[in-house]
């Protein structure tokens, strides 16, 4: 019989400017909806899912934080202790983009390597109001040496593989493998 080994939690912290699709991405991945009404965060939201892998199951705990300037301050110690840090931009605002490198930068003072970081760039709905490139976003990921997907939380694209990827990522993934012998 499968011993049945204790519920493996992670906290995933999602950052990244205001109105660039962070609750959205989560209510799709939670609740497979999107709200049309933006509704700007107020302070963190923390929600929890459990997510069943090929091999094995995970608790997923997202903190989502405000992306407004006055929440700034709140912001660090929720990095601190994270196993994934998750930056998401708007491809159809530059600036958004641009400021995802100091959220790489905040995630990497408060966590150094031992974290992962996965640069986002949602609304891809938004296709002829589109300011970032796909490439751009790959590039700045390449640089940063983290991973990048694009999404939309509006049409369901790629929320379940951001979070898959994430998945396969987690600490502890490769010594799992190794155990039962599988390589993905």
């Amino acid at each position: 019989m499968a011993t049945v080994s204790p519920l493996a939690k992670y906290k995933l912290v999602f950052l990244g400017d205001q109105s660039a699709g962070k609750t959205s991405i989560i209510t799709r991945f939670m609740y497979d909806k999107f709200d049309t009404t933006y509704q700007a965060t107020i302070g963190i939201d923390f929600l929890s899912k459990t997510m069943y892998l090929e091999d094995r199951t995970v608790r997923l705990q997202l903190w989502d934080t405000a992306g407004q300037e006055r929440f700034r301050s709140l912001i660090p110690s929720y990095i601190r202790d994270s196993s994934v840090a998750v930056i998401v931009y708007d491809v159809a605002n530059r600036q958004s983009f641009f400021n995802t490198s100091k959220w790489v930068e905040e995630v990497r003072t408060e966590r150094g390597s031992d974290v992962i970081i996965v640069l986002v760039g949602n609304k891809t709905d938004l296709v002829d109001k589109r300011q970032v490139s796909i490439e751009e976003g790959d590039k700045k990921a390449r640089e940063f040496g983290i991973m990048f997907i694009e999404t939309s939380a509006k049409a369901g694209f790629n929320i379940k593989p951001l979070f898959r990827k994430i998945a396969a990522a987690l600490p502890g993934m490769e010594r799992f493998l190794q155990q039962t012998g599988r390589h993905g």
